[in-house]
């Protein structure tokens, strides 16, 4: 089966520089991905000439006259710039014509628009960004990371059912573990939201592994941790800072003297592979899980190399089912909770 994608190729800091270049790298690597460029025309035409490409049998492109800017308020967005190439991307993922959509365009904006054109699924309130992080074995999954700052403990059950369906299709695993982030492992810790979500999930159909602390996430403890938005941006944020000290640490120290010069050419490749594993780029790539459809936000700062790694990331959840599979398992906790339900009410009777 054949997959279309449409990318919003003037959205983020970089636009056409960062979008084009990745397209071409993406159809080098995929015979069976059809690519719809979104925006302005000559701008995109004058781009691929710069790569020596043009519009053909794998890639289209689909004008629009407007753009949404980095810093512009989200209503406005959605009121006032209806032919954005960000609207007009989410658009096309709405008439069907393709699969799924990226942009590194306003995440604001992003979610109001996506919201609005695609429409929530049934059984969930509220959208959520889940993307993945580097752990020592592989990576940990996790949501949401700053749509929601404040959250009802039905809302963090929601998010563990669309993050488990995430990880279970692009991870290839029957059955992830969740953990639910908290400042403790023990039942009777956090807050009375955290508290009464550790009920719901425990009640769940979910392989719930129980509540995990800040350094499970990267000691790969779960597949996917759960947590409100506020909580999640924080912990990115916080890690994204730890890791850039590491680095510039690294850096520093090494060049302090010509023995540390000595030293660093010594380790030259234990280094590189750890920049490799680091490289935040690699995880480039937020999905807006709750959706009537598939929207991937690239970081607004990404370079090629980083917003190939986001229509990757499309890529996988458009081919691997994940939308259908979180239909389902709502599906499946809905009657679970109706089940449960009645059981009360007739034991009281």
């Amino acid at each position: 089966m054949s997959l279309t994608l449409a990318i919003d190729a003037m959205g983020g800091d970089h636009g056409l520089k960062a979008t084009v270049p990745a397209v071409l790298q993406i159809l080098k690597r995929h015979s069976d991905v059809n690519i719809i460029l979104v925006g302005l025309t000559t701008d995109i035409e004058r781009e691929l000439r710069l790569h020596k490409a043009s519009a053909g049998s794998q890639l289209s492109i689909h004008h629009a006259s407007e753009l949404v800017a980095m810093d512009e308020s989200p209503q406005v967005a959605l009121k006032n710039k209806k032919d954005s190439s960000m609207r007009v991307a989410i658009n096309l993922v709405k008439s069907g014509e393709a699969h799924a959509c990226v942009s590194a365009g306003n995440t604001g904006a992003l979610m109001a628009t996506a919201r609005y054109v695609l429409k929530m699924m049934p059984g969930i309130d509220r959208p959520a960004i889940a993307s993945a992080l580097p752990n020592r074995n592989g990576q940990t999954y996790m949501l949401d990371l700053g749509a929601n700052a404040d959250c009802t403990p039905e809302h963090l059950m929601q998010f563990a059912i669309m993050g488990a369906m995430l990880v279970s299709c692009v991870e290839h695993k029957e059955s992830p573990s969740v953990g639910l982030l908290n400042i403790g492992s023990e039942d009777i810790k956090g807050n009375e939201v955290a508290k009464q979500a550790g009920e719901l999930l425990r009640a769940s159909k979910l392989n719930f592994y129980g509540n995990v602390e800040g350094t499970d996430i990267y000691k790969g403890t779960v597949d996917l941790v759960v947590c409100d938005g506020f909580v999640g941006n924080v912990a990115l944020k916080a890690s994204e800072g730890i890791i850039r000290m590491m680095r510039d640490t690294l850096v520093q120290e090494f060049k302090r003297n010509i023995f540390t010069k000595l030293a660093a050419l010594i380790a030259l490749p234990v280094l590189n592979a750890f920049k490799r594993k680091l490289d935040p780029r690699r995880y480039n790539g937020a999905s807006f899980l709750g959706l009537n459809g598939i929207v991937v936000k690239s970081h607004g700062g990404a370079d090629d190399f980083a917003f190939f790694y986001a229509i990757e990331t499309a890529i996988e959840e458009a081919s691997s089912g994940v939308l259908e599979r979180i239909r389902t398992q709502l599906e499946i906790e809905h009657i679970q909770s109706n089940l449960a339900s009645n059981s009360t009410e007739n034991s009281a009777a």
